[in-house]
């Protein structure tokens, strides 16, 4: 299959800001003409259709998630993120076991507290910035707090889970020391943190290692943290898209996991999962050589025409299931407790602030990643002032 969409037209579209901000068109495109694509810079096959993603996702005999590393980078490589059966049935069932839904649902009214708490520092003025003052602070707070970390660390954690996510190595160093040293102290005094519980996690005999246990922990703060940051603030822009939605949240709060439903879907704070090729695989009239990295772009997946009725629409009726924390092996481990929060923290912002809105023709500047999706910050109105 000859693709009608250049490659170097991709490239310089996932690195353009208005792609990054409002990706749906080029998406649409793609999936249309050019389904898969080598681009060479990145030397990455990228694939835009939504069972084409899933099989990505899922195929773990042809796609394995043992994705290659720096050469200098020891840390953060042994996460279940990482792994292919068989290491990766026992590392998710000892994880499991210590993050629990029992263990997540019982944060609820913490998580309730931090919003109440955030809401009050910023009620008094007459804006404030929605994402650096509520979606970035709170997931934070709540995954420190989950973990046994200090949330003095809270501004610490927050600038290093945002270099890790751009690969920094000297960020991801600098976490894996952190955790090194608290599971250490965990394991002379054990305490009631998800750490603890991930230190005595066995079963039939198997425990995690040293090095499994940092990258666990790694994985849960910067996916707690940035991703549901993320979805906190796209929340509101799907409000700012499509406003009569919200006097039905208002009026019918038991709506609102329907609507973040449907605000992961539209605008997945995950734009692209990554896999390597095992074998050599035909596809679409391409060879994927084995060693290959494919980029299974479930942005795109998530708005498939063909899968999603009037797929740029919310609807909170819609059926469907969106593919915005994975599929299959990898489905994400912490995706209850980003519904939790995201669910918190959008409905006591609009019972406390009901006219809560984003600055009329305010700039917004993107994530400046095409693998997630969410902006920097989103000045807000509240009409409380």
């Amino acid at each position: 299959m000859t693709n009608a969409v250049p490659h170097e037209e991709v490239l310089a579209t996932l690195n353009d800001p208005g792609f990054l901000l409002e990706p749906a068109a080029f998406y649409a495109r793609l999936r249309h003409d050019a389904p898969l694509v080598f681009v060479p810079p990145l030397q990455t096959w990228l694939v835009f259709r939504y069972e084409d993603v899933q099989r990505v996702l899922t195929d773990y005999a042809t796609f394995s998630s043992r994705v290659p590393f720096p050469p200098e980078q020891t840390d953060f490589t042994q996460s279940v993120n990482f792994m292919d059966p068989p290491r990766h049935k026992s590392v998710r069932a000892l994880a499991q076991q210590s993050f629990t839904l029992k263990r997540v649902e019982a944060m609820a009214p913490r998580i309730a507290e931090i919003a109440r708490d955030l809401l009050d520092a910023v009620l008094e003025r007459e804006g404030f910035d929605f994402i650096q003052d509520y979606a970035n602070p709170l997931p934070i707070i709540v995954i420190a707090e989950i973990l046994g970390v200090p949330t003095d660390d809270t501004a610490r954690f927050t600038d290093l889970s945002n270099r890790i996510v751009t690969g920094d190595q000297a960020a991801i160093s600098e976490l894996a020391t952190y955790f090194r040293g608290l599971i250490e102290h965990r394991k002379q005094h054990p305490g009631d943190d998800l750490v603890t519980a991930l230190v005595q996690a066995h079963t039939e005999g198997e425990h995690l290692s040293e090095q499994e246990l940092v990258d666990f922990c790694i994985v849960l703060l910067v996916g707690g943290n940035e991703t549901t940051a993320k979805l906190i603030g796209n929340a509101l822009l799907c409000l700012r898209d499509f406003p009569a939605l919200r006097q039905t949240l208002l009026e019918h709060p038991e709506q609102t996991p329907a609507f973040i439903e449907e605000v992961l879907r539209l605008r997945s704070p995950v734009q692209t999962m990554q896999r390597i090729v095992r074998t050599d695989t035909e596809w679409y009239g391409q060879t994927l050589r084995a060693g290959e990295i494919i980029e299974a772009v479930i942005g795109a997946a998530n708005l498939d025409e063909t899968v999603f009725d009037d797929p740029n629409t919310l609807r909170l009726e819609r059926k469907g299931r969106h593919l915005a924390f994975g599929n299959g092996i990898h489905f994400c481990l912490g995706a209850p407790l980003a519904r939790l929060e995201a669910r918190i923290a959008l409905q006591h912002a609009l019972e406390r602030l009901p006219d809560l809105r984003p600055v009329d023709h305010a700039a917004l500047m993107p994530v400046p990643a095409y693998g997630f999706h969410g902006v920097v910050s989103l000045p807000v109105t509240h009409g409380k002032h």
